[in-house]
This record gives structure tokens, sequence and C-alpha cells, in this order.
């Protein structure tokens, strides 16, 4: 470790924000509609030096923001002031012991801390997490907006974007509309890269004709049909449909991975910070599906350009995951992302930033725009 990584961090700030976004999604656990809300933590070093990280959540997926907020401002904060900024396997193993599940905190703060040790070092996140495996990262757009012709309006300019992946949330209404929907796109857009993903949205009886029909569209694959316990539900649906089967709310981290290898549940998983509980668990949840032969992509949350940030930077350095990500919300969800600069997408990609640290940062006038909670902490 370097002297300039030695020294000790002496402030851990937060904010709860409350962003607006620009339409109403329907998933299959879910509704998020008028706004959504993230927290987001900054850690400042001795020196001056600053490092940022978001905590992304869904009550009916991983948590709630007031659960993240409570997290890093109760229980994680007294382990970070005082400490070396280096210490970032320390401090997480800490942190893992200090509060169970809350993984959007935890995942908060790695990525803050890697994003200040970055600066500090002068280097980008993914030279941290074992150096760049791809400098571009291939986008996917999910479609969830009730309305139809809004959802078929929003892929004819993505597809003037260059954007030629995109993934529709099925299960929420009837069958019927979901065939319908697919049929739109089929014949409208014949060349997409097409995705499907429940959200668990169907119980076990009525999966199995419903996936059948959807997989005659030839997907890339269909996403967690059933509820995330239901291990033998998954692996009786991927045994009898000849399209693959990914899991999202089934895989949290790496001890779920192996689970699901154990189980034979699916042929690849949604790889998600949040979820793992951090970036180094979210790589070495894809390293296990890798190792076992599954396939892997970035999945996200409901995030601003912050949270996709370390994502990209798990994405750049994994070369596990080879199916893109879907960090779109940045830029085609939410009304105003907090970014002080564009989230990076251009011709239809994530450009891996190589600037130090996250290579991004907030707008701090942002940050207090959209905040509805605030605290702030230096060390004694």
């Amino acid at each position: 470790m370097t002297a300039d990584l030695l020294q000790p961090i002496t402030g851990v700030d937060l904010w709860h924000l409350k962003l607006p976004v620009v339409s109403r999604r329907d998933h299959g656990v879910g509704t998020v509609a008028g706004a959504c809300e993230v927290v987001v933590v900054r850690l400042t070093a001795e020196g001056g030096a600053t490092g940022f990280g978001e905590a992304a959540s869904w009550a009916v997926f991983t948590g709630s923001p007031e659960a993240s907020f409570a997290a890093l401002d109760r229980y994680l904060r007294p382990l970070v002031l005082g400490r070396p900024a280096g210490d970032v396997q320390a401090i997480m193993a800490d942190a893992e012991r200090a509060v169970a599940h809350c993984t959007e905190a935890k995942a908060a703060l790695e990525t803050a801390l890697l994003d200040l040790c970055g600066r500090i070092a002068g280097v980008p996140v993914w030279a941290l997490l074992g150096g760049r495996c791809r400098d571009r990262i291939p986008l996917s757009v999910s479609l969830a907006d009730p309305d139809v012709e809004a959802d078929l309006r929003l892929v004819a300019r993505l597809r003037e974007e260059g954007v030629g992946i995109v993934k529709l949330k099925a299960g929420v209404r009837d069958h019927a509309f979901d065939m319908t929907r697919l049929e739109r796109l089929r014949a409208e857009h014949p060349d997409l890269d097409l995705r499907v993903d429940y959200n668990q949205g169907l119980s076990p009886e009525e999966a199995l004709p419903r996936v059948r029909d959807v997989a005659s569209f030839r997907p890339a694959f269909i996403e967690q049909p059933v509820r995330a316990p239901l291990f033998d539900a998954m692996a009786r649906l991927r045994d009898a449909v000849d399209v693959p089967l990914l899991a999202d709310e089934s895989v949290f981290g790496p001890e779920d991975m192996l689970r699901a290898v154990r189980a034979g549940i699916c042929d690849g998983v949604s790889v998600k910070v949040m979820k793992a509980g951090g970036l180094r668990r979210a790589l070495r949840t894809a390293e296990i599906a890798a190792d076992a032969g599954l396939a892997a992509y970035g999945g996200d949350m409901f995030e601003t350009g912050l949270g996709h940030l370390a994502g990209v930077h798990v994405i750049a350095a994994a070369p596990a995951i080879t199916l893109g990500c879907e960090f779109y919300q940045a830029r085609w969800y939410l009304a105003d992302d907090i970014l002080s600069e564009p989230f990076p997408v251009r011709d239809g990609a994530v450009r891996v930033p190589d600037c130090p640290g996250l290579g991004h940062e907030p707008d701090p006038e942002a940050l207090e725009r959209f905040a509805v909670r605030t605290s702030t902490r230096e060390a004694a």
C-alpha cells in the first residue's frame, strides 16, 4: 500500500435522494412511478480526496432506502472514520459482521472506498479490481411502460441512437398482453436482440405454458419467471424450455450462485452490485457462474449514473460478464441524473472511463436539490 493510501478517512456524508422519473414502470413484483430513491455516500480522506458510492434499493426486491441510510449512518460509519483509506477489504469484512443484509448499503460503502483509493492512487477502479478486459459494454434497455405505444416510440429512439438490445418486462398483466407486445416488437424490429424478464411474476402452475409461448419468439433469454426461493420450479422450467433461463432474484451473491449451480436452476445470471453487496462480491458471483459454464450480464436496480458506474467497472474487469449491461436508467428513465457529466453512452454501448476512481462524480447542486434527508459526520 502506498503512503497516500494510509491517510485516514476523516468524513462520511450521506444524502437520501428522491429522483423524479419520466414514466410508470410495471414489473412482475411491483410498480415504480413518480420517483425512485437512492442513498449517496461521500468519504473524505485527510488529504482532501473524496470518493462516492450509491445504495439503490427497491423495497420489494433488496431493501428500502430508509434501511440503507440507517445502515450507513448508524452501523457502517463508525467502521470507517479514522481508518486508512486503503483498508478496503478489512473495512468490508467488518461491515459484513456489523449489520445483516443491507447489501445496497455495503455496495455503496465499497464503491466509495474504491473510488477514493482510485482517486488517491490516480488509477480507475477497474485497475483496483484486477485490470480491464473491455472498454465498451453493449447496452440493453428494458421496456416496462404499461402504454405499449410509448414503449414502441422509445424503441424507435433507441434504434436511432444505436441501441440494439431490449428486454421486455412481462408477467404484470395477462398473457395475451405480453404476446401482443412481443408480436409488435418482432414485426416492427425483427433484428432486435430481444430478451424477456418476468421479475418473479408467474406462479409455478402457469409458468410452463406461458414461458413456452414466449420462447417461440426466440428471445436471447428468459429471466426469473417464478419467485426467488422456488429453485425446483426454476430447474423444471430450464429442463423443459430450449431458450436459456436466467436467474436474477434467486441469486444475490456468491453463496446463492453456488446453490443455483448445484440445483441446476439456470443457464445464466444477472450480476448486480447492489444485490451482491459490493463490487468484489459481484465479480466473484460472475466467476462462479463462468466456472460452471453459465453466462452472465450486468443488471441494475433503479440507479443513477453513479450507481451504474460501479457496475461498469465490475464488467470492465470481469471476462465472465459477456451479455452486456442494463445501465440505461440515468439516460432514459430519470428526469435528471445526478452526475456532473452525462453517463458515458455512445453508439449503443457504455464506454468504460479511464479517469481515476469511478471516472465521474455527482453534481453537488443535484445532491442538495433532490435530498430529502442528509447526515454529516467528521472524525473526532
